[in-house]
């Protein structure tokens, strides 16, 4: 049994209860997304001018002291050190070193478990294989079958067992069944649904008499409070994917932890910004009795471990001359932030979006279409570097042309805002058209009112198109996109063709218009 035996005024009451025989502190990160760099406040790199004005957080020298610092006052005592997954693609680290830089700094960092995330993925399995292969902690996910997949097999276990303080502790793991919309898994990993198999392996742990079972999950917040609904054999789930900050500030986060019948839920936002500290109390039966805590902010009062500064910039070097070019100059901060861009028109999406456009317009085509998970980042006001524009567009995405009836792109905004509620990656920011959209209404039948040009979509009109490849080749749940006619994949990258944008715009004023519109 796991469920809350006390009421919600003992959860205040949590520390020093005489029902709570054990006491279990879990430190865990999610979705670092390769911020191996500390980050300013628009989660993309930060400078040295910013270190030195004190306006700099995370980053992995930051977490690697927040990590020491917070073992060392709990003396070492009942401590296990998760990652929910994602610590894949985002900085020109990842791009250069293709995870290798993430394994290294979190092998040093002392993590016991990682989830895999879904960018994982996103250079294939193999990607995935070579950072199992470069770390010593387990790597789990237990909705995934890749005995089928010989980069993978054998390597990816579905759940592991810890030995902390005289108890046994399981750790399961669910990665979201969409990836082979998000990511790159290939053909020959197989997905189970995430709740099925959470049932099943904590329904196996439990048979081996594992007194803790924590679920470390990539499926997003809103799918974690279902699994802590449905599976009573879960103590803990710790998250990630929606990059949600839960924290018990009074400014309308989800509380951390979120209780769901008694189940604490756990996550800490992204990029390196926060180590989650999650303090639970057990009966000696297994049961929880309290859980309390909150996410520690990595700002500039955390030095970062001087040891990993110096790795850091040994490993940026050959990367530093782009990452420092100018290429062009914006008048104001650019948002391009994961709330909006997932949900509404935001800056950078339409940026991005006149960006494609412009630089095929002589080609045909008439609409531009650009996944806002693909927007990673925001850019500040005043000189814009390279590195700041891949900190946006990280993917090594490139411009894909093609030629689709009216009816397939309202099929594909469609899509685009079937998930806005779980603040999903394939939301639609446009460029040569606009449309509305109603979220109560349901998925499948939101969208209306879609122009081109100025003119009403014609159903059976072959318009032409620009999107990245990921998008073009389904990615997003796009598939309604693979089979468009005349399609070309290969065109200039994404950032480039954003940076020569932007700079021939200079100095850059960031706007919205109106192409997107809620009802």
């Amino acid at each position: 049994m796991t469920r809350l035996l006390m009421g919600t005024a003992a959860l205040a009451l949590s520390a020093g209860m005489a029902s709570a025989e054990y006491t279990l502190h879990i430190l865990h990160t999610n979705d670092m997304h390769s911020r191996i760099e500390s980050i300013n406040r628009f989660d993309s790199t930060c400078n040295a001018e910013g270190e030195t004005a004190g306006e700099c957080f995370g980053g992995v020298a930051r977490v690697k002291t927040a990590i020491d610092d917070k073992k060392a006052a709990l003396g070492n005592q009942n401590v296990v050190v998760l990652d929910a997954g994602d610590p894949f693609q985002g900085s020109l680290f990842y791009t250069t070193y293709k995870g290798a830089a993430e394994a290294e700094f979190m092998e040093q960092m002392g993590y016991d478990v990682m989830a895999v995330g879904n960018h994982e993925f996103d250079d294939g399995p193999e990607g995935l294989a070579g950072f199992v292969d470069a770390v010593s902690f387990p790597v789990i996910s237990g909705n995934i079958d890749v005995a089928g997949e010989a980069s993978l097999a054998g390597k990816v276990e579905d759940h592991v067992i810890l030995e902390v303080g005289g108890k046994r502790v399981g750790i399961i793991s669910a990665l979201a069944t969409d990836t082979v919309e998000t990511s790159s898994p290939g053909e020959n990993v197989v997905f189970q649904d995430e709740i099925e198999a959470l049932s099943a392996d904590a329904a196996a742990l439990e048979a081996e008499g594992v007194d803790i079972i924590i679920a470390l999950n990539h499926v997003g917040l809103n799918r974690d409070r279902e699994i802590a609904a449905a599976v009573p054999a879960i103590d803990v789930v710790i998250g990630g994917h929606s990059h949600t900050l839960m924290s018990n500030d009074d400014d309308g986060t989800p509380a951390y932890p979120e209780m769901v019948d008694g189940t604490p839920v756990a996550q800490a936002y992204a990029y390196t910004k926060y180590l989650g500290h999650l303090t639970v109390n057990f009966d000696d039966d297994g049961n929880v009795t309290a859980a309390s805590g909150d996410p520690i902010l990595l700002d500039a009062s955390v030095s970062p471990n001087e040891a990993f500064l110096a790795r850091i910039a040994e490993m940026g070097a050959p990367i530093e001359e782009m990452k420092t070019r100018v290429v062009a100059e914006s008048a104001e901060a650019i948002e391009g932030g994961r709330d909006t861009c997932r949900a509404q028109e935001c800056p950078m999406g339409s940026l991005i979006a006149d960006a494609m456009l412009d630089r095929v317009k002589d080609q045909g085509i008439e609409i531009a279409i650009q996944n806002g998970g693909g927007i990673r980042a925001s850019i500040d006001a005043g000189p814009v570097t390279m590195g700041e524009v891949l900190t946006v567009l990280p993917f090594q995405n490139t411009l894909s042309t093609f030629q689709v009836s009216g009816s397939t792109i309202v099929a594909a905004l469609e899509n685009g805002v079937s998930q806005i509620e779980d603040g999903a990656g394939r939301f639609p920011q446009v460029a040569g058209m606009s449309y509305a959209f109603d979220a109560s209404q349901p998925a499948g039948s939101r969208v209306s009112d879609v122009m081109v040009g100025g003119a009403p979509i014609d159903p059976d009109k072959l318009y032409g198109v620009v999107s990245n490849n990921y998008v073009r080749n389904g990615g997003d749940g796009y598939a309604m996109f693979k089979d468009a006619q005349n399609a070309y994949d290969f065109g200039p990258d994404l950032a480039d063709v954003t940076a020569e944008f932007l700079a021939a715009k200079g100095p850059f004023t960031p706007y919205t218009d109106g192409r997107i519109s809620a009802k």
